[in-house]
């Protein structure tokens, strides 16, 4: 069965594939430069017909049985898997995933929605105490309809982490996928959920630009924005939501350290640094951005980390065999570039990488690297190491804590107990301890603090249910109160 036809192209999805007014753009190989199709740009009077559409529909939604909602979400898993290898194909010539990282993607996505169709039946309140007689309790009921704006990166997990408990607990959702990949983020989950029968108008995709989001932002109908990028982008949308009196969930960047303590084995422990920091080229927010490394420990680590960064094969992922494939675009890799070429000017060591071809840049290891480096003062996006020494634990803290973020956090050590007292010691969303920092599970609360994002999480019953119901007090009582007036 193939998922997607061309009724997709120049279009928009509403419940039906239907010509964008905001106009078309090109779906582009990052690998190869090849025009694969076009894809409809939603412009702000889409933006306003779908979130009418969608108030509209999510009515019926909302009251729908949880086990009708159920049954949606649990085909649209079953979709996912069974498209597994269309779907990746999509992911690696749209999205520049390398095979292993495209198959994770549908793994994690078809997982969010098995998730989500168990989240449709959780209870959803308490009784309260009450001084009066009568019945109180409190109840989670839909927000309505959810504006979810997704990035280009890791696009399919992106997106339906929050469209997928969205629409188990009865909203209705409009899905703004990055122009960029907006087929492996946005046409993909249209023709899924589509298919496994939620209703017209419940789900629609929108992929457009700035101004397809702040409509959606700025929409009276749409009460949540769940946000993931950039958190120069997220400071625009919480700061025009606030205006909104709309909640955003902000899920943003990230410079996560990886610990590495004087008592690992150190060919396991770069194992583990290339990982955290080269995966789909570190166009993850939480890759590793910094590590962190024991000055006793810390020559074999450089050596065999940029012996590892050496050795990864780089290259198109429309075929088999590379570890690396392209970034997104030309101004991405410019911005990699000019971080790396900044830091080798400012007194860094170079070990590996630093060179590119097209979009196509080499893993990156840089040693002797200090506080006010670029690539390691600043969130790089890229797949680059910096490697800074420390000696004692107290050097580690601080300079762990001189940063903004605070997403991720992995410590290798033979005694995990050092890496939960160094964890105490960092504020961080994310602990990993014996691992590195990149890591995503449908079942476990998701998100940072400070600038990578506003405390909000996605994944687990709980964070869903927060992120995507309100909390309604309702009394009952057998007779009318009686007042003295």
């Amino acid at each position: 069965m193939t998922l997607l036809a061309d009724d997709h192209t120049s279009a928009v999805f509403t419940g039906s594939w239907t010509p964008a007014k905001g106009g078309d753009a090109p779906v582009v190989s990052p690998s190869t430069g090849t025009v694969l199709g076009r894809i409809g740009i939603a412009g702000a009077e889409d933006v306003r017909d779908a979130a009418a559409r969608a108030a509209r529909a999510q009515r019926d939604w909302a009251a729908a049985s949880f086990e009708e909602r159920a049954a949606v979400l649990r085909r649209a898993g079953d979709l996912l898997e069974a498209n597994a290898e269309e779907v990746s194909g999509w992911l690696r010539r749209e999205g520049g995933a390398a095979a292993g990282m495209a198959g994770f993607q549908v793994h994690v996505s078809a997982a969010e929605c098995f998730e989500a169709a168990a989240l449709a039946s959780q209870p959803h309140g308490e009784i309260l105490r009450t001084a009066k007689p009568r019945l109180s309790f409190s109840r989670q009921v839909p927000v309505g309809v959810v504006g979810v704006i997704a990035p280009f990166n890791v696009p399919l997990i992106l997106g339906i982490r929050s469209v997928a408990p969205a629409l188990a607990v009865g909203n209705a959702v409009i899905l703004k996928p990055d122009p960029r990949t907006a087929v492996c983020g946005g046409a993909v989950l249209a023709e899924v959920f589509r298919r496994a029968g939620v209703p017209e108008g419940v789900f629609q995709v929108l992929p457009g630009g700035v101004e397809a989001g702040q409509a959606l932002i700025a929409d009276p109908d749409v009460r949540v924005i769940s946000f993931t990028g950039s958190t120069e982008a997220g400071r625009k949308v919480g700061e025009a939501a606030g205006r909104h009196l709309k909640r955003a969930h902000l899920e943003l960047g990230g410079n996560s350290p990886l610990v590495v303590l004087d008592d690992v084995d150190v060919d396991a422990a770069a194992s583990i640094g290339a990982w955290g920091s080269f995966l789909h080229q570190g166009q993850i927010c939480m890759t590793t951005g910094r590590h962190l490394v024991h000055e006793a420990v810390a020559d074999a680590y450089v050596e065999r980390l940029a012996a590892k960064a050496d050795a990864l094969p780089v290259g198109s992922t429309e075929e088999d065999g590379a570890a690396l494939g392209p970034v997104i675009d030309a101004g991405q890799r410019d911005k990699i570039h000019a971080l790396v070429t900044g830091s080798v000017d400012a007194g860094a060591q170079l070990r590996a990488g630093g060179t590119y071809q097209d979009l196509f840049y080499r893993p990156t290891v840089l040693d002797r690297v200090g506080a006010a480096t670029p690539a390691y003062a600043q969130e790089v996006f890229g797949p680059v190491a910096p490697v800074v020494r420390f000696s004692s634990i107290d050097e580690l803290v601080e300079l762990a804590n001189t940063t903004e973020y605070g997403l991720s956090l992995g410590v290798l050590t033979h005694n995990p107990m050092r890496g939960m007292e160094i964890a105490d010691r960092v504020p961080s969303g994310i602990v990993h301890i014996n691992d590195q920092t990149v890591d995503d599970e449908a079942v476990a609360p998701f998100g940072g603090v400070g600038d990578s994002g506003t405390g909000s999480r996605f994944g687990g019953t709980r964070a869903n249910l927060e992120a995507f119901t309100e909390t309604q007090w309702v009394t009952m009582q057998a007779d009318p109160a009686r007042y003295p007036f």
